[in-house]
């Protein structure tokens, strides 16, 4: 019992708070820091994968003419990697400042949506579909236009 009221009572302390955020703050720095090694993992396999897929492409296509049927998948495979990068930066940029930085996000959101449109297959695409696409880009640029002129109006100011 007296283990147990060890345990809880620095929880329900007032006065443990700023040691109890000082721990969550170093653990989502542990957690941020194992999702960066993550995502490099993956951007570096994700390039032997372009790679891979840029030989084959280069040098088994037997006829001129029939690169462009590749092509798509290789614009998602780099759109992919160009992905990985932004949320990368993202999770490097939270580390720096303990700040998520909505801008980038939604900029990662728009060049996630617009891979989606360029490896888009139109007869496999009903029209709900593609109304949902319009207006998720439609409300993500009407999120970053607020976001940047929000930003423009009030910068941060130094030291923040």
């Amino acid at each position: 019992m007296k283990l147990l009221r060890k345990l809880i009572s620095p929880l329900v302390d007032k006065n443990t708070n700023p040691n109890f955020l000082v721990f969550v703050d170093k653990v989502e720095d542990f957690f941020a820091k194992l999702l960066t090694l993550a995502m490099l993992g993956v951007i570096l396999f994700a390039i032997i994968d372009l790679g891979v897929t840029l030989a084959k492409e280069l040098l088994l296509v037997s006829e001129l003419g029939n690169f462009s049927a590749g092509l798509l998948r290789i614009f998602g495979l780099f759109l992919n990697i160009l992905i990985a990068l932004e949320i990368t930066q993202n999770i490097t940029s939270y580390l720096s400042s303990h700040i998520i930085q909505i801008e980038m996000v939604i900029v990662t959101s728009l060049i996630a949506i617009a891979r989606k449109i360029i490896i888009l297959d139109l007869g496999k695409i009903t029209d709900s579909q593609l109304l949902a696409l319009a207006a998720a880009i439609i409300a993500l640029s009407i999120c970053y236009w607020l976001v940047r002129r929000t930003n423009a109006k009030y910068p941060p100011h130094k030291g923040h």
